[in-house]
């Protein structure tokens, strides 16, 4: 989800904080869903029995106009109890914004939560502790932690304080002037004092042994715990109710061996800052594995069990197709429902789950091993952890019946209202509104509860690896679906509130994600992901993790994250950790920008940690504009200035300038986006890719290595490949071209260095009939077929939500039939795709492991002003051995030179510098059924290049043997 700046948008074409503002997030957002909320488990749960909560009233009495004015600003003192505005920091300091004068200040206590205001004071507290204001400020390490408050006051609390039952307390801090005149107050926010207190290394979750099952709950803020053991999913009363003991914050108990299978939810008697009230909550286990199939209550799932391991389990790291090196990485996006939801050689029993991925003789399995076959190392699976939107139990879903929308217009506006009208009852959703990260998702198993779904996960992670793939999970630690005391799908706010999720100056939760950011910066926060991450390399055997929104998860936290997986072996964890490949999208928004929060991992942050990141300035200057701008604006590939559509690009030498610029920005891309590598740009001037600035001022080049750049052209947010291009160009061109211009694009992905990035049916002309966000579109709208059949273009008008302000511009195209592919398109396509597949690994030149060798192989040439307009032409240069100079790699090829011709028209281009050479066109392309790549020249006389209108030609030069 959430390419925000990423796999859609450039990330600095918006406003610093986007926050909820749909005017300004990518289409990939999570959109938060509609949920009635629901009753505890059973009826024993009802402790307190389910409500709306409001504030408890702030003032007993009402106030005279004259006692306002005595008493300062009414507004500060009404509304101070509903906010935190101050910080716990440290076992002695508290941080607060406030100027206490002649005044005195105070912390108060109530274990019961009855703080109330009555006539300008504050009544109800157990305890009332007077505090000193230190001069000397904040100490370093509070606000190397906590940078945005580097400028509150510190205020000390005593000596031989009982913190740890205060922390237990809702809690205030007030300031009375001299005359003993109540001025302010506001609660507290506590994360820095409990990181403090209560960080804690020790066991979590549910252990199992040979004769018992022990619960270890981190809740330092817990009045009581108890554990609500039932025997089965749903319905009936708990068979015991366990009162878990505390030590130092955590909750443990010890059970039988008798619970292993059975089912538990916790009941946490906590102070909730939400509803200023001391609550009830029932939640899950945050370190649950397994759950009921209304992901209501935690399955006790002992995941070493060998019931849970299909045969050959514990060997499979044996069985991981061979990585030498994380250069050698293509990765495909994929939805899992996707994949199989349309796929009728699948048995509809096992359509869009987990198990499609065994039956090897499916439509897409086939596929995908053409796929590998042809080089894509991984798949990427969009999240596949439990996630808010789709009900695990499919009974309960709802559908449109296919032959009504089949027999619309391709134009009309009846298959969306239709698809809309049941969306947040069907089984689609892309996933990216998480509620427990460690689960995998019921609603892709066959059964929602036991065992099934890890049974069936690790079938599919082992048909995966059988077929040559590994796999990438698409994990998203950067927001929660749920919060508060109530909401079903909160649970780490409600063990210890206020903590996990990331609050601004006011004490409310940041929604810069679009719902409910957690915050890595805090231990217990940050221990959870990497715990999860572990979980997911050992017990899953994950070969790769994708961050959604990774710009708002702390830089050190991922630093961990990858140090964490790296340590893991196959002797010790049954997993080689090495070759555990993490990236994600670093974004720089919201309340995290410009390391508001800390050093967090933002693209310019990352450089140095082989690390990959998205570069949306390939994604930008190839397509043209970004996923915020106007989608007719044009780039390199989709007509700028050389093929014109009608939308105002400024003058015709502002067109030119664009265009140059582009061809800056994806040569340096190809060169794996390096900061340091050298290049002569547009304006004949040798530059660093850090010293090319995009027209924000930002530099577009940002990677130390190249195993830290993701290309790409496209993903699952926004418009597919073909549907963009199909929006770009001209409505005159035909379908023949934009099929042509659609592996233009995926060609400058496939031959550059880095890791190239593709989502999944760029290689089939997939159309989601032009919906730029489709996370909750149903199967409708993201359908795809692996048999080469329709590639989905006009199927109605796409959700009017997040598209109808671009329906003059969808409308006209849907409608008009030459817009479709027909079969033997969607084949060339395939073919073609593959062909850059096998080019990229017919030769590790193309995949350079370091940044010094590609700066001493990689040459750009027809640069400077006197450019040929469209044409992009880069050479890789091999050693030879027993001479001195390069050092040999290619034991098949010395020498090669890609050339992409962007231009509607065949160009024929000189260039000195690489006249003479032994160069012809790559092999698999002489074999292509492709007439015109077939027909690309090359004149060792001249060092004449002709190359045919939009098509990426590849010259090599074999070794003399």
């Amino acid at each position: 989800m959430l390419l925000l700046a990423s796999a859609s948008s450039s990330p600095l074409s918006f406003p610093s904080s986007p926050s909820n503002l749909h005017l300004f997030l990518p289409s990939s957002f999570p959109r938060p869903s509609l949920h009635l909320p629901l009753p505890p488990p059973s009826s024993t749960y009802q402790a307190t029995p389910l409500r709306l909560h409001t504030p408890p009233p702030l003032f007993s009495s009402s106030p005279s106009s004259s006692s306002v004015e005595q008493s300062g600003s009414f507004s500060q003192i009404h509304n101070g109890l509903l906010y935190s505005r101050a910080y716990w920091v440290s076992e002695s300091v508290i941080a607060w914004n406030v100027e206490v004068g002649n005044g005195f200040s105070y912390l108060l206590a109530s274990k019961d939560a009855t703080l109330s205001i009555a006539n300008y004071k504050i009544q109800g507290e157990d305890l009332k502790i007077k505090l000193e204001e230190d001069r000397a400020g904040l100490p370093a390490n509070v606000v190397e932690k906590f940078p945005h408050i580097r400028g509150y006051r510190a205020f000390k609390l005593p000596p031989n304080l009982d913190v740890k039952s205060l922390l237990k307390s809702q809690s205030v801090v007030v300031v009375y002037d001299s005359d003993e005149k109540f001025r302010n107050c506001t609660g507290l926010q506590l994360p820095g004092v409990l990181d403090e207190i209560f960080s804690y290394n020790g066991p979590l979750g549910a252990l199992y042994s040979e004769e018992a099952v022990s619960l270890y709950l981190w809740a330092p803020t817990a009045q009581a715990v108890h554990a609500y053991i039932y025997k089965d999913p749903s319905g009936d009363d708990p068979m015991e109710i366990v009162p878990l003991e505390e030590e130092h914050g955590v909750w443990k108990t010890k059970g039988p061996k008798s619970w292993e299978g059975c089912y538990y939810v916790y009941e946490v008697c906590v102070y909730h800052p939400s509803t200023l009230r001391v609550e009830k909550c029932y939640a899950n286990d945050p370190y649950a594995r397994g759950l009921s199939s209304d992901g209501r209550r935690t399955f006790l799932l002992n995941l070493d069990s060998d019931e849970l391991k299909p045969d050959g389990w514990d060997s499979q790291a044996n069985e991981k197709p061979i990585l030498h090196s994380f250069s050698d990485i293509s990765i495909y996006e994929m939805h899992i429902r996707d994949f199989s939801a349309n796929d009728l050689s699948v048995q509809p029993e096992l359509r869009g789950g987990y198990l499609a991925f065994t039956l090897l003789d499916s439509a897409g399995v086939l596929h995908l091993k053409k796929l590998s076959n042809a080089g894509i190392t991984h798949v990427h699976l969009l999240p596949a952890f439990q996630f808010a939107g789709v009900d695990d139990q499919k009974e309960n879903w709802r559908f449109v019946d296919t032959s009504i929308l089949e027999s619309l217009p391709p134009d009309s506006d009846q298959q969306q209202a239709l698809i809309t009208a049941i969306q947040n009852f069907d089984g689609y959703n892309w996933g990216y509104n998480p509620v427990l990260w460690g689960v995998p998702k019921g609603s892709y198993a066959s059964n929602p509860n036991g065992p099934y779904r890890t049974i069936e996960f690790r079938k599919m992670v082992q048909a995966l690896n059988h077929i040559g793939l590994r796999i990438v999970l698409d994990v998203v630690y950067n927001h929660l679906q749920g919060s508060g005391p109530f909401d079903e799908h909160s649970v780490l706010d409600k063990i210890v509130p206020g903590y996990y999720l990331r609050r601004n100056t006011d004490g409310f939760i940041e929604h810069s994600t679009c719902i409910n950011n957690t915050a890595s910066e805090h231990v217990m926060v940050e221990r959870l992901i990497l715990d999860d991450l572990v979980h997911w390399a050992v017990n899953y055997k994950i070969d790769g993790f994708r961050f959604d929104l990774m710009g708002h998860i702390m830089k050190g936290t991922m630093v961990k994250a990858k140090d964490a997986l790296h340590c893991l072996t196959k002797e010790k964890d049954g997993v080689d950790g090495s070759s555990i490949y993490i990236y994600g999208e670093g974004w720089d928004f919201g309340e995290v920008a410009k390391n508001g929060r800390g050093i967090n991992a933002s693209q310019f942050n990352l450089s140095g940690t082989q690390i990959g990141s998205f570069n949306d300035r390939i994604r930008d200057a190839i397509l043209g504009g970004s996923p915020f701008g106007h989608p007719l604006q044009q780039g390199f590939v989709t007509g700028l200035l050389l093929q014109p559509n009608g939308h105002d690009h400024g003058t015709e030498a502002n067109a030119e300038s664009m265009l140059a610029a582009s061809k800056d920005h994806i040569q340096i891309a190809m060169a794996a986006n390096l900061q340091d590598f050298v290049l002569t740009n547009f304006e004949g001037e040798e530059v660093k890719g850090s010293d090319l600035l995009r027209h924000d001022g930002t530099s577009v080049a940002y990677v130390s290595c190249p195993i830290e750049t993701i290309n790409y052209v496209s993903a699952h947010d926004n418009e597919t490949l073909f549907d963009i291009v199909s929006l770009k160009t001209p409505m005159d061109i035909t379908v023949a071209e934009r099929c042509r211009i659609n592996h233009l694009a995926t060609s400058v992905i496939a031959l550059s260095q880095g890791i190239p990035f593709f989502h999944s049916g760029d290689e089939t002309l997939r159309s989601k009939s032009l919906d730029r966000d489709s996370y909750n579109s149903g199967d409708w709208f993201n359908r795809i077929d692996f048999t080469y059949n329709y590639n989905n273009w006009g199927v109605g008008l796409p959700p009017q939500e997040k598209n109808e302000k671009n329906w003059p511009l969808i409308k006209p195209r849907l409608a008009d039939p030459s817009f479709r592919p027909q079969k033997i398109d969607i084949l060339a396509a395939v073919e073609n795709f593959l062909n850059l597949l096998r080019i990229r690994y017919s030769s590790p030149l193309f995949r350079l492991r370091t940044a010094n060798a590609i700066q001493q192989r990689v040459r750009f040439h027809n640069t400077g002003p006197s450019w040929v307009f469209g044409v992009i032409v880069m050479s890789i240069e091999d050693g030879h051995d027993g001479f001195p100079g390069l050092s040999q790699l290619d034991p098949i090829y010395s020498f090669i030179v890609i050339v992409v011709n962007a231009s509607p028209k065949e160009v024929s281009f000189i260039c000195p510098p690489l006249q003479s050479r032994s160069l012809q066109l790559h092999p698999i392309q002489v074999m292509s059924s492709d007439d015109l790549v077939r027909s690309s020249t090359y004149e060792a006389s001249s060092g004449c290049f002709v190359v045919p209108q939009r098509t990426t030609a590849v010259f090599v030069e074999p070794r003399k043997m």
